[in-house]
């Protein structure tokens, strides 16, 4: 589907239904009026939604700085890339298996 869709018009028509406005933008695109559009409603979440989102965020990775010599840097990204991850995610794990191997000592 490489066709290229002609702009909508600005002001967009108004649509009767959810069916008729899919059926304008199956053929038209917004890319050229995406600035003239008005801004949308902001959403209400769900409480629960709110809740589940604010326990994910909260649990989300923080970043950090670390300081490294290139040297390091340069083999991480080496065995990151033979291992087929990011060389950041490489060093979280090593960090990780770190943290555990320290927490077992007495």
């Amino acid at each position: 589907m490489n066709r290229k869709l002609p702009s909508a018009k600005t002001p967009l028509p108004k649509f009767r239904s959810n069916e008729e406005a899919a059926a304008y933008f199956e053929m038209h695109s917004v890319a050229d009026v995406w600035d003239q559009l008005p801004p949308g409603k902001p959403v209400k979440l769900s409480k629960a939604l709110a809740e589940s989102i604010g326990e994910r965020h909260a649990a989300a990775k923080r970043p950090i700085s670390i300081r490294l010599a290139a040297e390091q840097i340069a083999a991480a990204k080496r065995i990151a890339a033979a291992k087929s991850v990011g060389y950041q995610t490489q060093l979280r794990i090593w960090i990780a298996e770190g943290i555990r191997r320290e927490a077992k000592r007495p």
